[in-house]
């Protein structure tokens, strides 16, 4: 009989800065689906930098609470998108939903940052 002691956490493969990344590149899909361009802003990098720093800094439950947000949100806004552009290519209404789930993105990379930064 073999005994397999609890494992410690181990932060997911992705760089908590990269998911932030790619969730403010598919918020930049969604508002030009939504006909809105974000303004191109540098301070992007500079949020990523301090969110994988954060990250690095905080306890393994924040991470933990993190990398599960980060996750779930990657999740649904991939299905909001792939919804969208079927609304779209099928002549349906679809800005305001557009708008509207660009509106959760803001939202859930706020809360990102907040789990990590507390």
């Amino acid at each position: 009989m073999t005994h397999h002691g609890a494992h410690p956490y181990a932060p997911g493969l992705a760089d908590a800065g990269e998911q932030a990344t790619r969730l403010r590149q598919v918020l930049a899909v969604v508002a030009e689906i939504a006909g809105a361009e974000l303004p191109r802003d540098d301070a992007a990098l500079d949020a990523a930098a301090r969110i994988s720093a954060a990250y690095e800094a905080a306890p393994s439950i924040a991470q933990r609470r993190f990398d599960r947000l980060a996750e779930q949100t990657e999740r649904w806004a991939a299905l909001g998108v792939e919804t969208l552009i079927a609304l779209r290519e099928r002549d349906r209404p679809y800005a305001a939903a557009a708008r509207r789930l660009a509106a959760e993105i803001v939202t859930a990379l706020r809360q990102l940052a907040e789990i990590v930064s507390a």
